[in-house]
């Protein structure tokens, strides 16, 4: 398997934990709200999975054990700025070092232990094909997270639901006057990110790399975040910038195993100087921003 073969092979698995918590993240910020704890929620989803499936309760348990404490968790900080209207901003990093710190303290005991992962599901006579064939060979939580990729550009592209996402986000004023509880939409999103962020996790620490380390997050929450203002706020760019990270993700890898002479130390940061570079260039197009933004992203809702 030559560099370009390992890295297509990988691409979709690298990127599954980037897109899990991308998704989650873009339905809170389409109901206006920007939580940055992402970072903690996918911290705690993967090691409550870890343990469950340490223990013996296997992946489907831990999975969702992992997706409702993330949710949960994610509904202190729904308390704490739709109830109390705290600041969005210092909320979210408070959730998220809160998240990690849990992490921390739960992890303890089962640090460098390993658990089992999933076997891989390959597409008949697409995993054969030539180069490109390992894209259709992955794991059962790949395909459904592109199903869910799917789905979610569906419910925003034509049902009431995602209308009404959309409008709670973009005039909350508006769609509080024509019946529709702000409040509660935007408390169901924030629950529906921390439960993605929660997958996200779990997906991280018994499937991609199936052992626990204290940090193994490692900023993929934040690239998370990155990537919905990178998609625009739009499903269909987010999965390609999820791609695109988890193909940078990989190519340290794949140099290392070409024998390039170049410091690993840099390798490891190629998807961090990406984020930054890509959050620039997106960022210098006030139009795209403006086009597909979120008019009432953080701001809080006053009756």
């Amino acid at each position: 398997m030559n560099a370009i073969e390992f890295i297509l092979a990988g691409m979709l698995a690298a990127a599954t934990p980037f897109l899990l918590a991308a998704l989650g993240e873009l339905v809170a910020e389409r109901a206006g709200v920007l939580n940055l704890g992402v970072e903690g929620l996918m911290a705690f989803g993967a090691v409550l999975a870890f343990i469950i499936v340490y223990q013996g309760g296997g992946h489907l348990l831990g999975f969702v054990v992992a997706g409702l404490g993330s949710a949960v968790l994610s509904l202190l900080f729904a308390l704490v700025t739709l109830g109390f209207r705290a600041n969005q901003v210092a909320a979210g990093l408070a959730i998220g070092i809160l998240g990690q710190g849990l992490s921390a303290l739960f992890g303890k005991t089962y640090e460098s232990l390993t658990v089992r992962g999933l076997p891989k599901l390959a597409l008949p006579g697409l995993s054969e094909l030539p180069i490109v064939g390992g894209l259709f060979v992955q794991d059962i939580v790949v395909w459904i997270s592109l199903a869910a990729t799917l789905a979610l550009w569906a419910i925003f592209a034509y049902t009431k639901l995602g209308l009404i996402v959309r409008a709670v986000g973009e005039n909350p004023k508006a769609a509080h006057a024509i019946g529709y509880s702000v409040i509660s939409v935007r408390v169901l999103a924030i629950a529906f990110g921390g439960a993605m962020a929660g997958f996200a996790g779990a997906y991280a620490s018994v499937v991609y790399t199936p052992l626990w380390a204290d940090g193994m997050i490692a900023g993929r929450g934040w690239i998370a975040i990155a990537l919905v203002v990178f998609g625009t706020w739009l499903t269909g760019r987010i999965f390609l910038g999820a791609c695109l990270f988890g193909a940078v993700s990989l190519m340290g890898l794949a140099a290392q195993a070409t024998g390039l002479d170049v410091p690993s130390q840099l390798l490891s940061s190629l998807p961090y100087l990406v984020t930054i570079i890509v959050l620039g260039i997106i960022s210098a197009d006030r139009r795209l921003l403006k086009l597909n933004g979120v008019a009432s992203l953080g701001e809080p809702f006053e009756r």
